[in-house]
């Protein structure tokens, strides 16, 4: 059986534009420690919590309010045998319209259960995605981390080694 690549689906009410510049706000709803740029085709950013997790993002594709494919250059988990599990993955933002909605389907191709990683992550973008993006889609502000501001368990957890 081969592994399945991690993804996750929200609906809202707001325009296939609104989930689009919600998404390239990286800093509303992944993390407010973010250096450079997120929004159009070769952007790169570098992304860090604390010592925990940092890497490095540029954009590949990017097609306004349908679709952005990120490409993670360099990464670095301390909390990894492999500290470089998701180099050369990419996590990709597909934006539809569905039934009367807006449909984002988040699939982190590359991120599948043989990384060690896989259920900290998983956990992560199910948080990041359904909860802190979703909010920031239809309420304007999210929930991202930030040094000595953890979103979820693991982070916390790991925050306290």
């Amino acid at each position: 059986m081969s592994a399945t690549n991690f993804t996750t689906t929200i609906q809202v009410d707001q325009t296939p534009q609104e989930v689009f510049n919600a998404v390239t706000n990286v800093r509303g709803w992944w993390s407010e420690e973010i250096e450079g740029n997120a929004a159009k085709l070769n952007d790169e950013f570098d992304y860090h919590f604390e010592d925990i997790h940092r890497c490095k993002v540029k954009l590949i594709e990017v097609i306004p309010n349908q679709k952005i494919v990120w490409l993670v250059e360099e990464n670095y988990f301390k909390f990894t045998e492999d500290k470089t599990e998701w180099t050369h993955t990419k996590p990709t933002f597909e934006i539809s319209e569905k039934d009367g909605k807006t449909e984002l389907r988040f699939t982190h191709y590359g991120l599948t259960s043989e990384y060690e990683c896989f259920e900290i992550c998983r956990g992560a973008w199910t948080n990041y995605i359904q909860n802190s993006l979703k909010k920031l889609i239809e309420t304007g502000k999210g929930e991202p981390n930030a040094t000595g501001k953890p979103q979820t368990e693991n982070e916390k957890r790991l925050s306290e080694n």
